[in-house]
């Protein structure tokens, strides 16, 4: 049975003072606090019905954010749902507006993957926008970054103008000239 998907994001780049009038610190104890309310409702939900949940998070224009803050709030987040090895967390990491270019924000998926704790009790997802037109370099160089999973739209069109068009990475994947680990139906 596929997982029900909870999911949470919050602004903590430097928007953070102006949204939620704190600091680094603050940030951190509002993720955490929101993480443990999250985590008593779900495991509620799983003694009652057995329903199969897995987390998500995101850190809210991760491009924008601190790295390093980016890395230590996700930890507190994994930390605090139980995230492991065998029920990783999703980690959405979004290239808001396409603030960087594909390269940087390969690097940044790639530090982030590389540094944080326990990384195999996380998928690490990206959302890279088109704003720029280049999210499809960003999503297929943060994949070879380290980056598990891509979120997207089809053709471009979802919540937003400027988003992924996933049926653009999928076919680029699936050409004999890319890395081909995609299973389509035959």
């Amino acid at each position: 049975i596929m997982p029900s998907l909870v999911g949470s994001e919050m602004c903590i780049r430097d928007r953070r003072k102006v949204v939620f009038k704190e600091d680094m610190p603050g940030i951190i104890k509002i993720a955490v606090e929101g993480a443990k309310l999250i985590r008593q409702l779900t495991e509620e939900e799983i003694a009652s019905s057995g329903m199969n949940i897995r987390y998500e998070y995101s850190p809210e224009s991760f491009t924008g954010t601190e790295i390093d803050f980016a890395i230590e709030i996700c930890e507190s987040v994994m930390e605090t749902l139980g995230a492991t090895n065998e029920n990783p967390i999703i980690l959405n990491l979004p290239s808001t507006v396409e603030m960087s270019t594909p390269n940087t924000y390969a690097d940044q998926i790639e530090y982030f993957c590389t540094k944080m704790k326990n990384r195999k009790a996380a998928i690490i997802s990206i959302h890279p926008h088109n704003d720029r037109g280049t999210g499809v370099a960003a999503a297929e160089l943060a994949l070879l970054g380290g980056a598990d999973r891509i979120e997207g739209t089809l053709f471009g069109n979802g919540e937003r103008t400027g988003n992924l068009d996933i049926v653009t990475v999928a076919l680029n994947m699936y050409t004999p000239v890319s890395y081909t680990h995609l299973t389509l139906p035959t």
